[in-house]
């Protein structure tokens, strides 16, 4: 599971610098499909920053670190930072839906990824509890 994991995180990261590439681009979008979707709107739009910093350079520190956990097989810390990222995918996701009405390929593909990673990484936790707890102990 920690190879399938860290491939997830890698794909984020990958995604992750696609939108960034989008913020800082300053001619046509090649990921302007139609009036739904554009990834230049969203990636320009004031929710793309926060505090300062692009929301994409987040994306990528917050992939590169549960590929590193996922690598170390720190798996319920790795799900704390799913869990984190989830939660603010999906307030982006809600931003995108209700606020700006136009949607950011790059950024749903990275909602998908951070989901599955949240899924495989509580499965994972929890299966390393239940094999723990049914190991026979030395007393």
């Amino acid at each position: 599971m920690r190879y399938v994991l860290i491939l997830l995180a890698a794909l984020g990261i990958v995604v992750s610098a696609l939108a960034l590439r989008e913020h800082y681009r300053t001619d046509t979008s090649p990921c302007s499909i139609n009036e739904r979707w554009d990834c230049g709107i969203v990636n320009h739009s004031p929710y793309a920053m926060l505090a300062g910093i692009p929301v994409a350079v987040l994306g990528i520190a917050g992939y590169l670190l549960m590929g590193a956990l996922a690598a170390r097989r720190a798996y319920r810390w790795l799900l704390a930072a799913a869990l984190v990222g989830l939660a603010f995918s999906l307030y982006l996701a809600l931003i995108e839906a209700h606020v700006l009405g136009v949607w950011c390929i790059y950024c749903v593909i990275s909602l998908g990824d951070i989901s599955l990673i949240t899924l495989l990484a509580l499965g994972t936790a929890v299966a390393s509890l239940f094999c723990r707890s049914s190991a026979p102990s030395n007393s």
